[in-house]
């Protein structure tokens, strides 16, 4: 790897052109394009955009678990992603075997912990309420606690089985008793979706807020729930996780008119979405979202600044002098794109994001 390089005739995400100057790992200086000569030159002519490293809030990079897993690197900086948060493929029981398995990897990891001890290990993880085991789950996070960004409840009737809410209330407990916020997976009911929007609370991510089940968060009208819209006030994040199940451009374009807006945009990849869509990886998921007209500033600061402020990591989110270098570089590329959502629903774009290259930790990888 070059000690030293410069990234040269960039475009930041607003359309300015500059050169990056990178050294021993860090942005050692930002300044105007073709003026940078520290090393070894890499031109891109301004034909690629560079923003902050992509971040991914909800991946499954357990290698080991199936359906559910992946490997790090496949979903990570491969795909233009530096940092990725693994939603809650284990829990207390195997969260050290993730931790090792990440250990080889280049991308940036950190994840939520299941609130069931067995994790992914099984589908149906909160079908037995003597799994959400209290003193596992606090031990794990005294001992990962650099590791461990959340909580992770799957609260949909094929995960909890005849007990509808209730794992959902035993999480909401071991929030209030380790301080750590929820991600909680929304799906088919029972329990229905306003009982779950009820135990939600500021800093709470819901994921999947976008599929297009018959338990989701927009009436038969197609307008946001009352109690959706009270969650949103009360701080409630809303996180795309795309997934094999849960987007759905009908229910994008729903939220879209009634100016409900994602926080953060994830991909809920794993091994098989990842080879046979339809989420392949980051790049083709924000496409859908350019496609469904959202600037392009939005739909980028979705992976980077509010990810990384959620994660209370800012630097992660930024490009400036001082700082660890982690890097996406991209393009925009005009090309009739086939889109699918997750039920089937294809749609043709006109553009599509391509990923270039990254830096992930001071080091340059051509994608």
């Amino acid at each position: 790897m070059q000690e030293c390089y410069v990234l040269q005739n960039v475009k930041l995400v607003d359309g300015n052109s500059v050169d990056i100057i990178v050294e021993n790992k860090k942005i050692q200086n930002i300044v105007p394009a073709g003026t940078g000569s520290s090393g070894n030159v890499i031109d891109f002519k301004h034909k690629v955009i560079v923003s902050s490293g992509w971040i991914d809030m909800h991946v499954h990079a357990f290698p080991e678990f199936d359906p559910y897993g992946d490997d790090v690197d496949e979903i990570g900086y491969k795909t233009g992603v530096t940092t990725i948060v693994d939603a809650g493929s284990t829990g207390a029981d195997q969260l050290p075997e993730l931790i090792n398995s990440c250990k080889k990897s280049k991308t940036n990891v950190f994840a939520f912990l299941n609130i069931s001890r067995i994790g992914l290990k099984r589908i149906d993880e909160l079908s037995n309420l003597t799994w959400l085991d209290e003193e596992a789950l606090k031990k794990a996070i005294a001992e990962h606690k650099e590791f461990i960004v959340g909580l992770k409840a799957r609260i949909s009737k094929s995960v909890v089985g005849p007990n509808g809410v209730e794992p959902l209330k035993v999480a909401r407990k071991f929030s209030k008793d380790t301080g750590l916020p929820l991600m909680v997976h929304i799906g088919s009911g029972p329990p229905d979706i306003n009982e779950v929007l009820d135990l939600l609370e500021k800093k709470d991510i819901i994921t999947h807020f976008l599929n297009g089940k018959a338990n989701n968060l927009f009436d038969k009208a197609g307008k946001p729930l009352p109690k959706l819209l009270d969650a949103i006030k009360r701080g409630v994040h809303l996180d795309v996780g795309h997934g094999n199940a849960s987007f759905s451009f009908k229910t994008a374009e729903q939220a879209k008119a009634h100016d409900i807006h994602f926080d953060t945009i994830s991909t809920d990849i794993y091994r098989k979405n990842r080879l046979h869509g339809p989420v392949y990886n980051m790049a083709s998921v924000l496409t859908k979202f350019l496609y469904l007209g959202y600037p392009l500033k939005e739909v980028i600061d979705a992976v980077t600044v509010k990810a990384a402020e959620w994660l209370n990591k800012p630097e992660l989110g930024r490009i400036s002098p001082g700082g660890l270098a982690n890097l996406t570089l991209f393009s925009i590329e005009d090309s009739e794109t086939k889109l699918m959502d997750s039920e089937g629903e294809e749609r043709t774009a006109e553009q599509k994001i391509v990923v270039k290259g990254v830096v992930i930790n001071g080091e340059y990888i051509e994608c």
